[in-house]
């Protein structure tokens, strides 16, 4: 085979555009920072990635619905404490108004007033929302649970007890309501009992025991609203955990190592130096002098 001085130079352009080539790609990573900056330059790891970004973005989106069960959540402890506080302060006034040796009647209205206040404030906290949406509604959140000056009747309406849910991991929903309708109406109505007594004080000493009951029902639920809160926080932590581990993978699969490219970019120059040496030496000067 006859070998011309066209094919020489033919193929040593080749030669050139191919190391250029190459030489570039490495400056494209060094500059980006990525093995691939196209799809066309190695499909299967963009793949990867995307599959990696993904499980990054539902980590981010579970992370949010977290933070809107830790709202639902702390609203209603706080709303159970402030409803706590009312049946202390109202088991002090019945107490003092039971006690039939120191107490007038004049007495016994002055304390009615001030339960009639409270069961406002009971009314108000039954209403407690987060945003929009009344936490103490079931699934109809957007309804308040005192309204028209009455509570709903569960029975009538199921779905004041029903369980609102959100979902913080794949398959995985923590209820963030507290269903507290029917406790709330027994308030109320033992309040507007405590209003009608009689002025001597007879009732106020049974009604104790109601108060006592009605409280320790709000600890129960204030307990059952701390364990689904140490729930969250540990889905929480297996979040950050699966974060973590999907960024370490996307980077270990798209990131370059710069020690390597670096390298990689400095012997692709003395390669590509080398071949405009060794044109040089066997294809015509004039060429030679184009290219240069």
């Amino acid at each position: 085979m006859r070998i011309t001085q066209s094919m020489l130079s033919n193929n040593m352009l080749r030669n050139v555009m191919s190391s250029y080539s190459k030489m570039g790609k490495l400056q494209e990573q060094l500059s980006s920072g990525k093995k691939v900056n196209r799809p066309s330059d190695d499909p299967v790891t963009v793949m990867k990635s995307l599959g990696y970004g993904m499980t990054v973005d539902k980590v981010a989106q579970y992370q949010k619905n977290l933070g809107e069960v830790n709202n639902w959540l702390d609203s209603s402890d706080d709303a159970l404490d402030g409803v706590g506080k009312v049946l202390h302060r109202a088991k002090e006034l019945v107490t003092n108004a039971a006690n039939t040796g120191t107490m007038t009647p004049e007495d016994r209205e002055k304390i009615k007033i001030e339960l009639d206040q409270m069961r406002t404030q009971l009314q108000d906290l039954a209403n407690t929302k987060v945003g929009d949406k009344y936490i103490f509604s079931g699934t109809l959140t957007d309804k308040p649970l005192y309204e028209n000056g009455a509570y709903p009747d569960v029975t009538t309406d199921p779905a004041f007890n029903k369980n609102v849910e959100i979902e913080v991991f794949d398959g995985v929903t923590l209820r963030v309501n507290t269903t507290a309708a029917e406790t709330f109406k027994a308030m109320d109505d033992l309040f507007n009992e405590l209003e009608t007594m009689s002025d001597d004080g007879a009732g106020f000493g049974d009604a104790l025991g109601k108060i006592d009951g009605l409280m320790d029902d709000v600890l129960t639920k204030r307990a059952d609203i701390g364990a689904r809160s140490n729930r969250g926080e540990l889905m929480n932590n297996r979040l950050e955990m699966q974060e973590g581990a999907a960024k370490k993978q996307r980077s270990e699969n798209e990131d370059i190592d710069y020690e390597k490219v670096i390298t990689d970019m400095i012997t692709q120059e003395s390669i590509h130096r080398a071949a405009l040496s060794v044109g040089a030496r066997i294809i015509q000067p004039s060429l030679v002098d184009f290219l240069r």
